[in-house]
């Protein structure tokens, strides 16, 4: 197409994404034309959109995502490791240095066509998640129906878990978005409800921020790792996490407090958006 701008649709275990390249030519979106572009019906389709920007020094590239709304997101565990397959792809690199708004986010091939990705360290005071007054962080005085005494976890962006006997028991499509948008939450939260296995591993179910239902969600399984290791509901630091999508290795190390998480990382295909679809 004559004029057409060009995306890579990629996803991490069917947590979709809708790529530009902004490093050589300028792309500024506005949360209107995101919202436009995530579109399943009028534009492309996806859980979020992910522009590429020049690398900042110290950093392979820069990186802005949005929500399936148009919202801006702080932080997308899956979208890095796919970002980090294009530039492994692009230099031959097998470790790459992703800068996001909040912070750097190190991510290295780990074999068998998986990534891994260091998340940080989650935040968990109050103020950081951030809660609209203070609570106790591993247990939140919060109830909704079945669900309650969440532990809240930011990785850069807010997130809720619930622990709970069956996780496919709970009306996600009813509860999640009630909580999303709580007033407890001022920045909204992800909205995370997790079953406990036999052995020893998680399934876990996702209500995104601005985003809704999603097969899996990488930012979403680090705050997981973190709130079921503060309980104790697993032995040791580390677990298989089993979403809808598919399932990711997570850790939070000891030694530096970060959440390590490996997965797979894939491209469904290219193409060229019509510049009209812009025009909102």
């Amino acid at each position: 197409m004559a004029g057409g701008i060009p995306f890579r649709k990629m996803h991490g275990l069917g947590n979709d994404f809708v790529v530009f390249d902004a490093r050589r030519a300028p792309l500024v979106l506005s949360e209107a034309q995101a919202a436009r572009v995530a579109d399943r019906h009028f534009g492309v389709g996806c859980d979020q959109v992910v522009v590429l920007l020049p690398p900042p020094a110290g950093a392979d590239v820069a990186v802005r995502f949005f929500n399936a709304d148009g919202s801006a997101a702080e932080a997308c565990g899956n979208a890095t490791r796919c970002i980090a397959r294009l530039l492994f792809a692009e230099t031959g690199k097998t470790a790459v240095t992703i800068r996001s708004v909040v912070g750097d986010l190190l991510a290295h091939d780990a074999g068998g066509g998986l990534i891994t990705v260091d998340m940080g360290a989650p935040r968990l005071r109050w103020r950081d998640i951030p809660l609209a007054r203070e609570m106790d962080t591993l247990a939140l005085d919060y109830a909704l129906g079945p669900l309650s005494a969440p532990a809240a976890v930011s990785m850069g962006n807010p997130h809720v878990v619930f622990f709970v006997a069956e996780a496919d028991a709970i009306d996600l499509a009813a509860l999640g978005p009630r909580i999303e948008r709580d007033p407890l939450f001022p920045a909204r939260t992800n909205v995370q409800v997790v079953q406990v296995l036999p052995d020893g591993s998680l399934r876990h179910r996702i209500w995104e921020r601005g985003a809704g239902a999603t097969l899996a969600s990488g930012s979403s399984a680090c705050a997981v790792i973190v709130a079921a290791v503060r309980r104790g509901v697993i032995a040791g630091r580390a677990a298989p996490l089993h979403q809808p999508g598919g399932t990711l290795q997570m850790a939070w190390r000891e030694a530096d407090g970060h959440v390590l998480m490996t997965g797979p990382a894939s491209e469904s295909f290219t193409g060229e958006l019509d510049p009209g679809l812009l025009e909102v």
